[in-house]
Parts: C-alpha cells; sequence; structure tokens
C-alpha cells in the first residue's frame, strides 16, 4: 500500500486568510455528480499525493454514473472513478485525468481545541467558497473520531478540506447537524492513511452498486440523492422503513417521472407518528 501520509510533522507558518485560500484553491475542486436515477448535484474534492488523485466524501460519489471535477479556473477534468474508498470514515479517493496542478500538504496530528481553521467549497452549489470557524472539539461519533468545527458548512461542501492556519489540510467536510447552529464535522486526514492511492479506479458503472456508508447521522451537508444519503429505496416498504430509521433527522427525496426531477425535504417522522400508505 502506497501511504499518503508524511513521514514527518511539517513545520510551517500561520498565514492570513487570503494567503490560505489562494494556496489551496489550485488544488480544490468542485465534482459535478450524475447519479443511477439521473439526478445532478455538487461536491468538493482537493488533490492529494499526485495531480491524478483527489479526496472527497465517499457519500458524494457513492451513487455516482457520472463525475467531472471543475477548477477554480474553469477548467474541467474528467473524473474516471473510484480508486479506494473508507465507507465506515466516508472517504474515497478519486483517478483524475492528468492535469498541471499542486497538491495540498496534509497534517495528520490533531489540530488543538480552539484553534482557527477553515473550509472551501461549493455550498448549495456557490462554487470556490471559502468560510472560518474554531475547532470546536474532537468527538467520537459512532465510534470514529471527529473533529467537531464551528465553520459554516451546507450541501456542497462534503468532500472539501478542513484547513488549519498554516494552510495544512488537516480533515476532509463531512457532515452538519441540522438542529443546531453550526455544529458540523469533518473526518480527520489521517484517517486517509488506510487508503490505497496505487489501484486502478474502478468504472461507475460498478461503483453505484454498493453505495451505503458507514456514518449514520443525517445532516445538511449530504447531497440531494437518497442512495448518497445511505438510503438505498426498492420501494414503499422499504421506503417506510428507512423513513422510520431517520425519524426526527431531515430528510431530502428526489422524485423522478416523465424525466423530469422533484425534490422534497422533510423531517421524518417519529415511529408514533403516521406513516405514508398506514392506517
Amino acid at each position: 500500500m502506497v501511504s499518503l501520509i508524511g513521514l514527518g510533522p511539517v513545520v510551517a507558518q500561520e498565514m492570513r486568510p487570503e494567503q490560505i485560500y489562494q494556496h489551496l484553491l489550485p488544488s480544490v475542486v468542485t465534482l459535478q455528480v450524475e447519479d443511477q436515477a439521473g439526478a445532478r448535484y455538487v461536491g468538493t474534492g482537493f488533490l492529494v499525493l499526485t495531480n491524478t488523485v483527489a479526496v472527497t466524501a465517499w457519500h458524494v460519489v457513492a451513487d455516482a454514473r457520472k463525475v467531472t471535477a471543475r477548477f477554480a479556473d474553469n477548467e474541467f477534468v474528467e473524473v474516471l472513478g473510484v480508486v479506494d474508498k473508507d465507507k465506515k470514515h466516508d472517504l474515497a479517493l478519486l483517478r483524475l485525468a492528468p492535469s498541471d496542478r499542486p497538491q495540498v500538504t496534509l497534517n495528520t496530528s490533531n489540530a488543538p481545541v480552539g484553534s482557527r481553521a477553515y473550509v472551501i467549497g461549493a455550498p448549495k452549489g456557490y462554487e470556490f467558497s471559502v468560510a472560518d470557524g474554531l475547532i470546536s472539539q474532537m468527538r467520537k461519533v459512532d465510534g470514529i473520531n471527529q473533529y467537531q468545527v464551528s465553520c459554516p458548512i451546507s450541501g456542497g461542501n462534503s468532500g472539501g478540506p478542513l484547513v488549519n492556519g498554516c494552510g495544512e489540510v488537516i480533515g476532509v467536510t463531512s457532515w452538519s447537524k441540522t438542529d443546531a447552529q453550526n455544529v458540523n464535522f469533518a473526518i480527520p486526514s489521517s484517517c486517509l492513511a488506510s487508503l490505497d492511492p496505487s489501484l486502478p479506479p474502478k468504472p461507475w458503472s460498478d461503483t453505484g452498486k454498493s453505495s451505503s456508508f458507514g456514518i449514520s447521522v443525517n445532516d445538511g451537508a449530504k447531497f440531494a440523492s437518497p442512495a448518497a444519503c445511505g438510503v438505498p429505496v426498492n420501494g414503499l416498504p422499504d421506503f417506510k422503513q428507512a423513513l422510520k430509521g431517520a425519524a426526527g433527522e431531515e430528510v431530502t427525496v428526489i422524485l423522478v417521472r416523465d424525466g423530469h426531477t422533484e425534490t422534497f425535504t422533510f423531517m421524518a417522522p417519529a415511529p408514533s407518528d403516521q406513516l405514508l400508505g398506514e392506517e
């Protein structure tokens, strides 16, 4: 296995926010995703190790049938497939067509609680946006250590870099708590060590066959594809059961009919509430 992690800690100087943004921007991509149902949405990724490997959140591409990467200078690059994935930690490596781009620097040390952090992504489709906040805490959620951050995060940010004050990537943006203000989470960069960038990419036709991921907390940073949110729906009984499992959480459903797509977002009812089709 080829490690994504360097041999030692990187000593770097603090940078101004505008310097951090300009430093990271050439390595960040907006991922334009079309899922198996034909719905389209965006996520974020960033280059690591080489100019043909990008990191993103697994749920961004879990049900994809086609993905294109767009750089800030409006260059589009084909995403050939998934190189490796870690469903439990919601991480994926993607193979991109070669481009003359720099890669980010990873810092795998735990960032101090209270330190400044930044995110770059496409919140609600507003590409290459930067926002700042603090490392609020290191939390164990579903048995996984995650950064809790106060950086504002919306749908479209997922898979983007969480950056420290030295311009180093310390995590991968993953999800948000919908019933709270700026309670957002990112997977630490150290978790990337389990992924192998030397593997050949799997075509999208194979990737979408298994689309669930390990982090079960639903949130506003995940996208409008049911499969991308870990809820494969094969009929009304499955849909009703999925709603029961998501009780009290915000759920987004895509209806595809006659080639047209409609999106509905609502709070899943508690088990005691009446569900669709129940008497």
